[in-house]
């Protein structure tokens, strides 16, 4: 992957040491290369929670109380307002919304179709850690967007409340019966797993996403840069893991 600066046409920007963060987008997307990484970001983070949404009010059909329900549906409403809010953007930057998503759906779908939960306290770990470690990938990208994009992103990653739901449903769980901790321990490091592949893929078959993320801005982000954000992401996810009360 190049690890050059993205540069204005053929000219270094105006102020190289400054960097894409320091931009807003009216600066920053005046480089197409950096345009493009960013419509991928958008695409994928809209795909992300339209399929969020549809996921929260399938598990509220499992829900084992009406109290349940209508937290789970208070949330899907909620994922569906940040798909609204990265519809918009993109449509304001002159992107058709589902032509950036359309790239990404075949990924998403295999990563929901292989981490299928089985039950309900399988769909609140795996909303609770997966979506979280997407979570944590896309905020560690977003500290190389320009300022404009990065509000938009982190304000769309805003945790719904979900995750002091799950935490409190799946520990309750496990009082309640020991032997469920060791089953969902298990089913949550397979969803660590397929979550990091499914991150991984979606950078490698992007090129200006992956510029972006491997050297491609003006912070000089490397390769060195990007195994210290996986190990990040993975110290997040057994921080997690012990707050629900399972060994990472």
């Amino acid at each position: 992957m190049p690890g050059s600066r993205y540069r204005k046409g053929s000219a270094v920007a105006d102020n190289e040491h400054a960097g894409i963060a320091a931009q807003d987008w009216a600066r920053a997307s005046a480089d197409p290369q950096y345009r493009a990484a960013v419509v991928d970001l958008l695409g994928v983070l809209a795909y992300g929670e339209l399929a969020a949404f549809e996921r929260l009010a399938e598990d509220a059909k499992l829900a084992p109380s009406l109290e349940d329900k209508a937290e789970l549906a208070k949330m899907a409403a909620a994922e569906f307002g940040h798909f609204q809010r990265l519809r918009d953007r993109l449509a304001a930057i002159d992107v058709a919304p589902t032509a950036a998503m359309e790239p990404f759906a075949a990924a998403l779908e295999e990563f929901h179709r292989q981490t299928a939960p089985s039950d309900w306290l399988e769909g609140l770990v795996k909303a609770y850690v997966g979506d979280s470690i997407a979570s944590d990938f896309y905020r560690e990208v977003a500290s190389r967007l320009d300022s404009d994009t990065r509000a938009l992103v982190l304000a769309v990653l805003d945790d719904t409340g979900y995750s002091t739901f799950a935490v409190e449903k799946v520990r309750a769980a496990i009082e309640a019966d020991p032997r469920v901790g060791g089953r969902l321990a298990l089913w949550a490091r397979r969803l660590m797993g397929e979550a990091l592949s499914q991150a991984q893929r979606v950078v490698a078959d992007r090129d200006a996403l992956s510029t972006m993320l491997v050297g491609g801005v003006a912070d000089g982000f490397d390769l060195a840069e990007v195994g210290k954000m996986f190990s990040r992401i993975t110290e997040a996810h057994t921080k997690r893991m012990a707050a629900l009360g399972l060994a990472a």
